[in-house]
C-alpha cells in the first residue's frame, strides 16, 4: 500500500512531469513473474526514477544494516521508509554476496516480484560503464528468472534557476536475457563471469557507455589509476570469452 502511495503522489508526478523522464521498451518488462532488473548506475537519481515509472512494482536490496535502525531518529526513518515501501536487506557481511545473503532478494523473486540491481556495485565514476559484479548472475541462476539490461541517462543533478534538480532523464529497457539453460550453476565461477558479462553487454548495447574491465570502486578508491583505467578499456564486457559449458555436458 505505501509503495503505491509513495510512487503515484510524490514520486511519479515529479519524475514524470517535472524532470520530464521519458522511457522506451517498458514493453519488454514482463508483465508477470520474477524478474530482474539489472541497470547502469549513474547517479542516486537512478533510484527513484526508474521505479516511477514503471507500471510494475520495483524492489531494489539495500545494504542491511539500513534496517536496523539503530544510528538515532534519522536512521529509524530510513529503516521505516524501506520497509514500508518493501525493500528488502541484502547481507554483504562476509564480503561476496553468498546465497544466504540474497536470501530475502530470493524470496522476492520466488513471489513473482521485480527485483532491481546495479551490477557495477556503485556509481559511475566517471560516466562510463565498469565491470559488473557476479552478484547478479548468482541471483539470475540460483531463482532461474530472466534478466533485462537497462540503461539510465541524464540522471545527474543539474542547476535550474539555481536549484539541483533531474532535467530529461532517459530509460531505455532491452529485451529479457534468458540464463535458464545455466541453471543451478550458481557457484561455478566461470558461468557467474560470463552471464554477468552478458549482462553488461546488454546494458553497454543499450548506454552507448564506454566499456572498462574494471571495478568502479578501485578507481574511486585510488587503487586504479585514471591511466590504468584508461588502458582496460574493452569494445565489450567479456571480450574474447567463450560460453561456459552447458551442464548436459557433464557439469552439476
Amino acid at each position: 500500500m505505501y509503495y503505491a502511495l509513495f510512487k503515484n503522489v510524490l514520486f511519479a508526478p515529479v519524475v514524470r512531469w517535472l524532470f520530464r523522464t521519458t522511457i522506451e521498451g517498458e514493453e519488454n518488462v514482463p508483465r508477470t513473474g520474477g524478474v530482474i532488473l539489472a541497470s547502469n548506475h549513474l547517479a542516486a537519481g537512478d533510484t527513484f526514477v526508474l521505479p516511477a515509472m514503471l507500471h510494475r512494482q520495483l524492489t531494489f536490496p539495500a545494504k542491511a544494516e539500513l534496517f536496523a535502525g539503530d544510528r538515532g531518529v534519522f536512521s529509524k526513518m530510513i529503516a521505516w521508509f524501506l520497509r514500508a515501501v518493501g525493500q528488502v536487506p541484502l547481507d554483504r557481511s562476509g564480503g561476496r554476496v553468498s546465497l544466504d545473503g540474497l536470501g530475502p532478494v530470493l524470496q522476492v523473486l520466488a513471489d513473482g516480484g521485480m527485483v532491481g540491481i546495479y551490477p557495477e556495485g556503485t556509481r559511475s565514476p566517471d560516466g562510463r560503464l565498469y565491470k559488473g559484479r557476479t552478484g547478479v548472475a548468482r541471483l539470475a541462476l540460483a531463482a532461474g528468472v530472466p534478466v533485462v539490461p537497462v540503461a539510465m541517462a541524464d540522471t545527474q543533478k543539474v542547476k535550474k534557476f539555481g536549484i539541483p534538480w533531474i532535467w530529461k532523464p532517459r530509460i531505455r529497457i532491452g529485451k529479457p536475457l534468458d540464463f535458464t539453460a545455466y541453471a543451478g550453476l550458481h557457484d561455478d565461477r566461470e558461468t557467474l563471469r560470463w552471464v554477468t558479462d552478458e549482462v553488461m553487454n546488454g546494458i553497454m548495447e543499450l548506454s552507448g557507455q564506454t566499456y572498462v574491465e574494471a571495478y568502479g570502486t578501485s578507481l574511486k578508491i585510488g587503487s586504479l589509476s585514471a591511466a590504468e583505467a584508461e588502458s582496460r578499456v574493452l569494445p565489450r564486457p567479456g571480450y574474447g570469452a567463450q560460453p561456459p559449458q552447458l551442464p548436459s555436458g557433464g557439469l552439476s
